[in-house]
């Protein structure tokens, strides 16, 4: 383990965890993606605040600090700290909903899966599947990942908005074996959605570069919630909680959340 001291564990500035109380009993655990912040949720937190939610958005393990920290990080990290999260964060608020984004959606789904009380779950451009060369590549990462190392991943698709994509604090990198953790927590969402009872809604724009339509559609239907709805956007990317269209994304939200809160 890391020394507290070690600079390549300390937080970029930012990238901190969002924490907005609320004076009811409705709190909501929004959950980043991968290799990015809280930051891309910050605009979605102060638009559900000022709707009277509490809300909490925590920084991932190895997630906004260096690229040294990201590349040891590992998927058991993430979910751990995200089920940590949800326990305390449920000490504070009697009703409780997650939201996720991207691999914070596969997330949200496996701890959501495991808490059956919880009130409803929002799946954000939910990163549940891979591109068939990519789950190749992640599978065989222990070959070609040791002498690959750090490959640049950065595509100006998944925020088209040049203000907000030139604010986020994302690392834009991955390795072979983050590849591979990010296929296995994936998969891990995948088998957790027929377990999922709680009101559901996916939100998923049709130019995503990064998750396919036919994704969303498959969690869709593989979903068991009854009460389960899939909206699409236009004209965004990928983290359309920054981009063009995000004030339709917030509304779709809010709306979800107090109507099965």
């Amino acid at each position: 383990m890391p020394e507290s001291g070690d600079s390549a564990y300390k937080i970029i500035p930012g990238a901190d965890a969002i924490d907005l109380h609320g004076s009811g009993s409705r709190g909501v655990l929004l959950l980043h993606g991968f290799g990015d912040t809280p930051q891309t949720l910050g605009l979605l937190a102060n638009d559900l605040h000022a709707a009277g939610f509490g809300v909490r958005a925590p920084l991932l393990p190895g997630h906004g600090r260096s690229i040294e920290a990201f590349v040891v990080s590992r998927r058991s990290q993430w979910l751990g700290y995200a089920r940590a999260e949800l326990e305390d964060f449920r000490k504070r608020y009697a009703n409780v909903s997650v939201v996720g984004l991207s691999m914070g959606a596969a997330l949200a789904a496996v701890l959501t899966a495991e808490n059956p009380d919880l009130r409803a779950l929002v799946l954000i451009a939910p990163y549940f599947g891979m591109r068939l060369n990519y789950r190749a590549a992640s599978v065989s990462h222990w070959i070609w990942g040791p002498i690959a190392g750090t490959i640049k991943s950065n595509s100006p698709g998944s925020i088209r908005d040049p203000v907000e994509r030139e604010k986020n604090l994302g690392y834009g990198v991955y390795t072979g074996r983050l590849l591979y953790e990010l296929w296995r927590l994936a998969r891990l969402a995948r088998l957790s959605l027929p377990n999922i009872q709680v009101p559901t809604l996916l939100i998923q724009s049709r130019e995503d570069p990064r998750v396919a339509p036919s994704i969303a559609e498959r969690t869709l239907v593989s979903l068991a919630a009854n009460k389960k709805r899939l909206v699409w956007t236009e004209g965004a990317g990928h983290i359309i909680t920054v981009d063009y269209g995000r004030e339709r994304v917030f509304e779709e939200v809010r709306l979800w959340l107090r109507a099965h809160m």
